[in-house]
């Protein structure tokens, strides 16, 4: 399995997890045209893509999925909280959607895949554990807290894109309004450096690989992240590959934003 983190961030979301013959996307927080730009750029077949995987509502993550997914000709998935409050927001579309379920796994060609409950000021959020062969990939990147739930999920994949959204200083001495430091602090709220190293660190015996996602180009920085999280991992550092996905990797190092297993 590969994954290529093709825009983390504020501006938009997307990853694109590919296969032995297929891929999906999660998430399409950028517009259609510039996904499809992005996926030829990192070198990824867009005509591999069997499915759309959305974790919830808010436009960075739902930007270009109604065009995308017809485009594609693809289904997208999401819960049922996230569908009802993605109509309301882009009215009626001619994309399939198909409504999945916490904790139950459903398959689209070769992956096997287990949405699990985030938490997340969102309808119904929600991470993803994808699985193909003998490898599994976890997925969390908007949750202001690791659950037992998320923590159980991510401790059995092979690799996990995770969230370390802010630096607690940062943010509180940085330009926000105190109702919406608040917000990004709170348990439906954003994962810090501070709690993304803690997962790490629990999850350092059992994972190779993580990508830090949804930096924050305001309350953080990503030798922020990457030192927090090589703190975390301790004795682990040099065991499990830590890179820092920024908000474009294509005009940064896109080689690096991503992982093989």
């Amino acid at each position: 399995m590969e994954l290529t983190v093709l825009a983390s961030g504020s501006k938009g979301n997307c990853t694109f997890l590919r296969g032995e013959r297929g891929a999906l996307l999660i998430d399409a927080g950028l517009s259609a045209r510039e996904t499809l730009r992005r996926l030829r750029c990192a070198g990824a077949d867009a005509s591999l893509v069997e499915a759309i995987l959305v974790t919830h509502e808010h436009i960075d993550h739902i930007r270009g999925v109604d065009v995308l997914a017809r485009k594609l000709g693809v289904p997208v998935y999401a819960t049922g909280g996230t569908l009802e409050a993605f109509r309301e927001k882009c009215g009626g579309t001619s994309a399939e959607i198909r409504r999945c379920r916490c904790d139950e796994t459903f398959c689209v060609g070769d992956f096997s895949i287990e949405p699990f409950a985030a938490s997340h000021d969102a309808r119904e959020p929600c991470g993803f554990s994808v699985r193909e062969g003998d490898l599994r990939v976890g997925c969390c990147t908007d949750t202001g807290t690791v659950t037992t739930t998320i923590f159980d999920r991510l401790a059995s994949c092979d690799a996990v894109l995770l969230e370390s959204n802010h630096c607690p200083d940062m943010l509180e001495n940085g330009p926000y309004p105190a109702y919406l430091k608040s917000r990004i602090r709170s348990k439906r709220g954003h994962l810090s450096n501070p709690d993304a190293a803690r997962c790490l660190q629990r999850l350092a015996d059992h994972i190779h690989m993580a990508v830090l996602a949804h930096v924050s180009e305001i309350n953080n920085t990503p030798e922020k992240v990457l030192l927090s999280a090589l703190e975390g991992l301790g004795f682990y550092s040099d065991q499990v590959g830590v890179t820092v996905a920024p908000q474009d990797p294509g005009a940064v190092h896109p080689e690096s934003c991503g992982f093989r297993l």
